[in-house]
């Protein structure tokens, strides 16, 4: 194991160098490679637990989020070829509504099913550390969805993404690293709006996302039941799963999510174990239904989540829309201290009520309290690709979801509420001022300071304000793709 980790290291330097040497000696690529954020082991607990449920810490991965549960899992694949669930995160926060993305600037979180390779990780992230998502992909695409830079990243705060501690996505980020050493070219990221069960799809029955959450059911339940990573592809601006080509056909069948689907068949043993399962959860539903199961509010213009986890030891915070729904959840007793520093400029769901006070008479209402300062990510204007770059794509392990731009973190001041303005008042932009560089490392979980004294949680019913905005990404190429 020994040898293995130190001929891995040399393949590494050896392909940076090379690159850096046929492109004008690169010094951003060469420090890349010396990145102590990036290049954290997985912890030795993990290690451990890795090792107990028959698994190597290079063989692939998968991702699920939920946000309902403001939940993230990563399954790993096992010595038998399957995935087994390896571990289970409370998400610090996320932005949006229940639903998928639709536009650039919506604040909405993606929900679908989206492909991360080595060039959408991002050791050089204002969060700490981050991965894009993917999103849009080609259903999204074929769709008009619009939207860039949606990751799942340290700092919890989100503008459309999903927040971890720094902590966290430290440890999703070294798992995700192994498993393109040990041979993974990409690891799948399903992300949801709640777990896919009778209750919950019972409760959100009138959604107009329903139609939409239907569809990539079947792609959850086929995982569900044969616990291996469902084969996505897009026709008809519509997803389809484990699509293989029909017998006696010479060629894979041609997919465009924009486009007729081709023929195509789907395995026999996948259709009967879901159709099974899918049946089940019918005739579940129907029960659910006409038993009454109360419909769960629309919260048109309530801004994302916070795990119970976090929204406890945060003052005044809410769980948003974030709730266990049927689910036990991932129990509070399980995290002394926090898992992960939840930084002071955490920007939770606001506590119910909130809105009311808004909507009360100028007289009445109490005085307006500034709010926290927020950070924002400028992006400077794309470079020219690399060489690393441009092997990563000939290799094809490139995504054209990659982005290059260098981003600086700033940090906005808002201004502190004031009384009722003259008519003749001309509001001034918000003054911005260079944000404090980051730590180069952060320590593990477990011994992270303790959080914030804890206050109880609250339950989802106010609109809130927006979330903590925006980070975006660099490239991961130029530390895999030379040699890949």
């Amino acid at each position: 194991m020994i040898n293995r980790a130190f001929v891995r290291v040399l393949m590494t330097s050896a392909a940076l160098a090379a690159g850096a040497l046929l492109t004008g000696c690169n010094s951003d690529q060469v420090a890349l490679a010396t990145s102590a954020k990036a290049n954290q082991p997985v912890p030795p607990k993990l290690v451990a637990t890795i090792n107990e449920k028959d698994m190597d810490t290079q063989s692939p991965i998968l991702v699920r989020v939920f946000k309902q549960e403001a939940e993230l899992e990563v399954w790993k694949q096992d010595r038998s070829g399957k995935f087994a669930l390896l571990k289970t995160y409370p998400i610090c926060r996320w932005s949006g509504d229940l639903g998928p993305k639709v536009r650039e600037g919506d604040r909405q979180a993606p929900e679908g099913f989206y492909s991360i390779n080595p060039s959408q990780m991002n050791p050089q992230s204002a969060y700490y550390l981050s991965f894009n998502t993917g999103y849009p992909n080609a259903f999204d695409k074929a769709l008009g969805r619009t939207g860039s830079q949606l990751m799942v990243h340290g700092d919890c705060s989100s503008r459309g993404c999903f927040a971890m501690t720094d902590e966290q996505i430290a440890e999703i980020y070294a798992l995700g690293r192994e498993s393109f050493f040990g041979g993974q070219r990409a690891f799948q990221f399903q992300a949801y709006p709640f777990r896919m069960t009778p209750v919950n799809m019972a409760r959100h029955r009138n959604n107009p996302n329903m139609p939409f959450w239907r569809m990539i059911k079947e792609g959850y339940d086929a995982f569900e039941v044969t616990r291996q990573e469902p084969k996505v592809d897009f026709c008809e601006k519509k997803y389809v799963f484990n699509a293989q080509k029909p017998p006696g056909a010479t060629r894979d069948p041609a997919f465009d999510a924009a486009a007729k689907c081709p023929a195509y068949v789907v395995p026999d043993e996948i259709t009967t174990a879901v159709r099974e399962k899918q049946q089940a959860d019918e005739a579940e539903y129907a029960k659910l239904v006409a038993k009454g199961t109360p419909v769960a509010k629309l919260n048109t213009g309530i801004d994302g989540g916070m795990n119970p986890v976090f929204a406890s030891r945060v003052p005044g915070a809410s769980t948003g829309l974030s709730d266990s729904g049927e689910a036990p959840g991932l129990s509070l007793a399980n995290f002394s201290p926090a898992p992960g520093t939840i930084p002071g400029h955490v920007n939770p769901p606001r506590a119910p009520g909130a809105d009311e006070v808004a909507a009360m008479p100028a007289s009445a209402a109490p005085a307006p309290v500034a709010a926290p300062a927020t950070r924002v990510a400028a992006v400077a204007a794309p470079e020219k690709p690399s060489f690393m770059s441009s092997l990563a794509r000939k290799v094809g392990i490139g995504g054209s979801n990659e982005t290059t731009a260098t981003t600086k973190p700033t940090e906005s001041k808002t201004a502190e509420a004031k009384p009722a303005p003259k008519p003749v008042a001309v509001a001034k932009p918000a003054e911005t001022k260079q944000a404090a560089a980051r730590p180069p490392f952060k320590p593990a979980a477990a011994s992270a300071p303790a959080a914030t004294a804890s206050a109880p949680v609250q339950t989802q019913t106010a609109l809130v304000s927006g979330a903590v905005p925006v980070l975006q990404s660099n490239s991961f190429d130029s530390r895999f793709a030379g040699f890949k």
